[in-house]
């Protein structure tokens, strides 16, 4: 967890460690208010980052979790949702032309948040979703997605489990003539592997340059973490140069320009942000339309 006060110098930050539990996340706090802190980035996971919203009380917190149980919580969260991530790539698959879309969802809290989100998205739009059962697996997905339609395929189908499901699901349905969708949680595997499907997530480019400056640095490659306090640290630069670092001043910015696309935030803490959608292939995730996601 980093803390800065509104005068402090980059070199100046506190690195304070929560030791991945509640209570060290709320003795963090307390050490970083005794030293004048303004604004909190981070920590990374819910629970640490909830027991932070309540100890800092005024003081802003840029949570890095992705876990939307946090909204409302006091906590700005900062993290890639899975709400934003399906809201983007469903966007544009209604703009291809999808009507039709079943959802196989997962028993991470990632993918559950996922089908959620896309249950939320049915009748919008014309958009017709049906989830199949969680037991689904590739030797009877075509089957369930039969049933699911009344005797026929979907236009497409979104996985929001990662990792290796997609990739399962990605072989099952290779010679189906079904698009297959998917979230920023599955940018991890191999583009080759589930080449032709749609997914959305921070854009290449700008992951590409922040990588260029890390290894120009010494620095192994960064995930999204390193992404994602890079953008924390964007945005306190752009406080501090408008001469507010305070929970106000977040809320009323028309926007923050970062690695992970432009965001802004909502009353109850959670980000609107902007998403590219990719396209998986032998090249790589190449960036289609972009998309506003919340």
């Amino acid at each position: 967890m980093l803390a800065q006060s509104p005068q402090a110098k980059a070199e100046d930050l506190l690195v304070l460690d929560t030791g991945g539990t509640a209570a060290g996340a709320t003795a963090a706090v307390a050490q970083a208010l005794k030293g004048a802190a303004r604004i909190i980035i981070g920590p990374l996971y819910a629970g640490e980052s909830r027991a932070a919203a309540r100890a800092a009380g005024a003081v802003p917190v840029l949570s890095l979790s992705n876990d939307e149980e946090l909204i409302g919580s006091g906590a700005f969260l900062l993290g890639i949702t899975a709400t934003q991530s399906v809201t983007a790539v469903l966007g544009y698959a209604r703009s291809r032309g999808v009507r039709r879309l079943a959802v196989l969802g997962g028993s991470s809290r990632w993918a559950q948040q996922g089908s959620a989100a896309a249950a939320r998205m049915n009748d919008t739009a014309g958009l017709n979703i049906r989830q199949l059962p969680e037991n689904t697996g590739p030797a009877n997905l075509i089957s369930a997605l039969r049933k699911a339609g009344g005797g026929e395929l979907p236009d497409a189908l979104l996985v929001t489990e990662g990792g290796d499901a997609l990739r399962a699901i990605a072989r099952a349905t290779a010679t189906s003539g079904l698009q297959l969708l998917g979230t920023q949680q599955s940018l991890e595997l191999r583009a080759e592997d589930i080449s032709g499907t749609w997914l959305s997530g921070p854009d290449p480019a700008a992951l590409s340059e922040l990588a260029d400056r890390y290894r120009s640095g010494g620095a192994s490659n960064p995930g999204i973490i390193a992404a994602l306090a890079n953008d924390a640290m964007t945005i306190v630069e752009a406080l501090r140069n408008g001469g507010v670092v305070d929970r106000s001043a977040l809320f009323a910015s028309q926007g923050f320009q970062g690695i992970t696309g432009p965001i802004r935030f909502a009353a109850d803490g959670s980000a609107i942000r902007e998403m590219p959608v990719l396209v998986a292939g032998a090249n790589g995730y190449i960036r289609t339309d972009r998309i506003s996601a919340q």
